[in-house]
């Protein structure tokens, strides 16, 4: 004997139980009323046992079928889950990576359209996040981290070594020249740590007090472009509104970044097409970005 009954009485039972009647039931699942009542009935033979006290048109679940009831809908709801599990994992034709808010804004998004002009064939899907379950569920393919790139289980990529720089909007008044100017700024937090730049401008044990908080660059960098104070930057992420004029350098001051850019991967998407080719494009991308930071660093202490 089969132990599990058909899928259509268990999915008739559920629907009744939950909603207290044939006819809603059968309009939630756009069947007949009979059909349902069919359902039922197979389902209580097939179990051997009344799940429903009938009182002319009026049902009440017996004892075990309240029981049986709350078991049904737990299955149905985890078969339900692992069916949306199994369509979001990604097909060889998408690319569905994750990266930081702050790395997609101000680096990815803008160079994207290049990838996908050398490989129209992929669907590209971003997600801002920063952690890593959904590459160990293989609901994403490909993230973008920083961090020392030791992460278990996971493979990485080095992509990029960061500086950090303070920035100002350009007709920001109160630009810090010295010290001194530096304590009474008005100096916009973000999570990015001051004790590299501190120790490259030699300021011992100087740390800056914040009038502005946001945990989020790209919230910081905001407020700086509208003027309403400095804040400490990846120079990756306003290299190109530094080069413009669209943000100034404060200080003259450019410090190591302690952390490097990683592109961080599950083995299962080892050898795929879809990891090379994009390997192939954002690694030499990302090459590029490097010599142009150096370009611009070799630039800023050679007009000193």
């Amino acid at each position: 004997m089969n132990p599990l009954p058909p899928l259509p009485a268990l999915r008739a039972f559920e629907a009744v139980s939950r909603l207290g009647s044939v006819v809603k039931a059968a309009d939630a699942l756009s069947v007949t009323h009979s059909a349902i009542s069919h359902q039922i009935h197979a389902l209580e033979d097939y179990l051997g046992l009344p799940l429903f006290e009938r009182s002319g048109r009026k049902l009440a679940l017996t004892e075990d079928g309240r029981n049986y009831a709350l078991q049904i809908r737990m299955a149905l709801n985890d078969m339900a889950e692992a069916t949306r599990t199994v369509r979001a994992r990604p097909k060889p034709n998408e690319i569905k990576l994750t990266t930081m808010p702050s790395f997609g804004l101000g680096w990815l998004i803008p160079r994207i359209p290049e990838f996908q002009a050398l490989f129209p064939q992929y669907r590209i899907d971003i997600r801002a996040s920063l952690g890593f379950d959904d590459l160990h569920t293989g609901q994403l393919d490909l993230a973008i981290r920083m961090g020392a790139g030791d992460w278990e289980g996971l493979k990485t990529q080095h992509l990029l070594d960061d500086y950090l720089v303070v920035v100002a909007a350009p007709d920001y008044p109160h630009l810090p020249r010295t010290l001194a100017d530096l304590e009474q700024a008005q100096i916009i937090g973000t999570l990015e740590k001051w004790s590299s730049w501190v120790k490259a401008a030699q300021l011992g044990d100087w740390s800056p007090t914040f009038g502005l908080f946001c945990n989020d660059n790209n919230l910081a960098l905001t407020a700086v472009r509208l003027g309403q104070g400095i804040a400490l930057a990846r120079l990756s992420l306003v290299l190109d509104e530094l080069v413009d004029g669209r943000l100034q350098l404060v200080g003259n001051v450019i410090a190591p970044h302690p952390n490097r850019y990683w592109l961080v991967w599950a083995p299962r998407v080892d050898g795929s097409a879809k990891l090379h080719h994009f390997m192939q494009w954002i690694t030499q991308r990302a090459a590029q970005s490097q010599q142009q930071m150096q370009v611009y660093i070799d630039g800023v202490y050679s007009a000193e």
